[in-house]
């Protein structure tokens, strides 16, 4: 697989909804490109509004700089490599939650965004969901 459609997104977002409901949380789930353009995303009901725009910009931090969302945090403390970083390309998000999305020969083919439980629920959805690649 060299690109992500819509029907492996779509698969991708139902695992990860699948662990978030054995979590007991209600998430929003964003499936991005390479290039951090939304494929697929879906908000679980009552899954809190505010946390819609952090799905997306997760899922764009880890399409844009491929690596987990987090590791871009511990880089971007004061005095970091890349101090500043979060305020480029219209915001990112430099917590847990964001996964890059790669196949098995090390292709990133997009990246995945959860947000609405905190961050260790966050990231155990992302990860059940990139299993599902």
């Amino acid at each position: 697989m060299s690109t992500l459609n819509l029907e492996t997104a779509s698969r991708l977002i139902a695992a990860g909804q699948e662990t978030a409901r054995e979590l007991g949380v209600r998430v929003h789930i964003a499936v991005v490109d390479p290039a951090g353009n939304l494929v697929a995303f879906q908000r679980m009901d009552g899954a809190w509004l505010g946390s819609l725009d952090v799905a997306l910009r997760k899922a764009r931090t880890s399409a844009l700089f491929p690596v987990p969302s987090s590791m871009i945090g511990e880089m971007s403390q004061p005095g970091g490599p890349i101090y500043g970083v979060e305020s480029t390309n219209g915001g990112l998000v430099s917590f847990g939650g964001g996964l890059p999305l790669a196949t098995a020969d090390g292709a990133v083919v997009g990246a995945i965004g959860v947000a609405g439980g905190l961050v260790e629920q966050d990231v155990a959805v992302a990860e059940a969901a990139t299993k599902a690649l």
